[in-house]
């Protein structure tokens, strides 16, 4: 059986959502996916035409009053097997993260501990931000009046998302209570 990368599978879960076009593809990336999986704009289209290459989806044209014609996509029957084996698969491991602040925190003694300091707080108000952010999509979602049969699988990933900045956060707090120590102790040693 073929595989494909995960740009493929993603959007042929995407597709069976009601995004049909290239662009409202993109809108729910944005709005969602982006999250936790990045996709490119630049790797939308030739991911449809190539799944539409290989008899996963079809396209067709279609216009509206007023407006330009625009590519539809739907899933073929062979698309809808391809994505359900992808998914009954097994995870072959957590991903692993790259984190520029971990690296920094890795190499800090050779900065000054405020400087870290002041890393890990910027880094702790961005995860602030990000919670915020997932909070507001979770009061979106709750507040549709048409709940789609996947509401409950996006509130699954918003909550991973809302636990792992919340960690994160917890992470911080505990990191910069002991550095705020350290700074004190190495303030008393130094006199």
């Amino acid at each position: 059986m073929k595989t494909y990368n995960h740009t493929t599978y993603a959007i042929l879960g995407i597709l069976t959502t009601n995004c049909r076009s290239g662009y409202a593809i993109k809108q729910l990336i944005d709005r969602s996916l982006n999250h936790f999986w990045k996709i490119s704009y630049g790797q939308i289209y030739p991911t449809l035409k190539r799944i539409v290459n290989e008899g996963l989806a079809e396209v067709r044209a279609s216009s509206g009053e007023g407006k330009r014609d625009k590519q539809e996509y739907t899933l073929t029957s062979k698309g809808m097997e391809v994505l359900g084996n992808w998914l009954s698969e097994p995870v072959d491991q957590p991903p692993l993260e790259k984190n520029e602040i971990l690296l920094k925190l890795f190499f800090g003694r050779h900065q000054s501990t405020d400087h870290t300091i002041k890393l890990l707080t910027d880094y702790k108000g961005k995860l602030q931000e990000r919670l915020a952010t997932y909070v507001t999509i979770e009061e979106g979602i709750l507040n549709q009046e048409e709940r789609s049969e996947d509401v409950d699988y996006w509130l699954f990933t918003l909550d991973y998302g809302k636990r792992g900045a919340l960690a994160s956060i917890d992470w911080c707090d505990a990191t910069l209570e002991k550095l705020y120590s350290k700074e004190e102790h190495d303030g008393q040693s130094s006199v």
